[in-house]
C-alpha cells in the first residue's frame, strides 16, 4: 500500500524544533499519526548533513532530506525504484547539489565584506566555544553544524544598516544570496529551497504514478521559497507570538498556525491530516 498523497516538507529551528532546547517533545503526537499514516516527512532546513542525520536517527526519520537552505537533496538509496538524473553517491544517498561548494563561498564571503568594508566572521573562522555562545548548540552539536558543503553562517560585527545594504549589492552582484536568519545571516549561491522542494516532488510523482500535494511548514523569511513551492503552507508565529511579515506580505492567504514551534507544528499537522 502507498502512503497518503501528501509530502510534508518542514523547517526545523523554530517549527518543528523548540527555537532555544531544539526539541521536538511537543510535537510527538503528529509525528506518531505521520508514521502511523505513512506520510513521507521532509526535512527543509539550514541544518547541514551531519545534523539532520542525527536527528533522523532520533526521530526515526528514514525519508529524502534537504541541506543548507536548498544547497543539497539527499535520497537514501533504494528510496526510489528509478535512477536520480544528475546525483552523485555521498554515503548512503543519492546527492543532487544545487549550490556551489563550501569553499568557494567562504572565499566569496572574505572577499565582499573586505570590499564593502565590514567585518563578516563566519563559522569557518570561529572556534568550537564562539559558535557554541552564538548558537545556543551543545559542542556535539557544534561539530555537526561545522561541517558544511553550501552554505556558511555568519555575523557582521557593528555593520551599520548602510554598510550591510551594502554588503547584499555586491554579493547580489557576484550571484551569491544572503538572507538573515534567526541567528545568523547566511550566504549561499544556488541554494533554494522552493527549488529543491520542486525537484524533489518531481521524483516523488515519477515513483509513485499519483496526484501528489507538497505541504510545508516554516516560521521565517528564509522559508519563504520553501512555502511558496507547495501546495499549501503553514506559517507558524515567531517565538514572541509575531507573524514574519516577509512571508505574510508574498502569501497573504498562507494558513496562520497557533503557536510558535513544536507546539504549532502538531497543531497544524494534526488538523491537516484530518482535514
Amino acid at each position: 500500500m502507498l502512503p497518503a498523497n501528501i509530502i510534508l516538507f518542514t523547517d526545523l529551528d523554530g517549527t518543528l524544533l523548540d527555537h532555544r532546547t531544539f526539541s521536538w517533545g511537543a510535537a510527538e503526537d503528529a509525528l506518531y499519526e505521520i508514521a502511523r499514516r505513512r506520510v513521507p516527512l521532509v526535512f527543509c532546513t539550514s541544518k547541514t548533513r551531519a545534523e539532520v542525520e542525527w536527528l533522523r536517527r532520533k526521530i526515526g526519520n528514514a525519508h529524502p532530506f534537504i541541506t543548507e537552505n536548498g544547497g543539497g537533496i539527499f535520497i537514501p538509496h533504494g528510496y526510489f525504484p528509478q535512477r536520480i538524473e544528475g546525483a552523485v553517491t555521498v554515503k548512503t544517498y543519492h546527492c543532487i547539489a544545487l549550490a556551489r561548494p563550501y569553499d568557494e563561498i567562504t572565499e566569496a564571503l572574505e572577499d565582499i565584506a573586505a570590499e564593502a568594508g565590514v567585518e563578516a566572521v563566519g563559522f569557518h573562522q570561529m572556534s568550537a566555544k564562539e559558535i557554541a555562545e552564538n548558537s545556543g548548540l551543545d559542542p556535539q552539536q557544534v561539530q555537526l553544524a561545522r561541517q558544511r558543503d553550501y552554505d556558511e553562517p555568519f555575523f557582521l560585527a557593528g555593520a551599520t544598516p548602510k554598510k550591510e545594504e551594502k554588503f547584499i549589492r555586491l554579493a547580489r552582484e557576484r550571484k551569491f544570496e544572503v538572507v538573515r536568519g534567526s541567528r545568523f545571516w547566511h550566504i549561499h549561491s544556488g541554494s533554494d529551497k522552493g527549488r529543491a522542494v520542486r525537484e524533489l516532488m518531481k521524483h516523488f510523482r515519477a515513483a509513485w504514478r499519483m496526484k501528489l500535494r507538497a505541504i510545508a511548514l516554516g516560521d521565517s523569511a528564509n522559508d519563504l521559497p520553501m512555502l511558496a513551492a507547495a501546495d499549501a503552507a503553514v506559517l507558524l508565529p515567531r517565538h514572541d507570538g509575531s507573524l514574519d511579515e516577509a512571508v505574510t506580505s508574498e502569501l497573504p492567504r498562507v494558513t496562520r498556525g497557533s503557536a510558535p514551534g513544536p507546539e504549532g507544528w502538531n497543531d497544524a499537522v494534526l488538523k491537516l491530516l484530518s482535514a
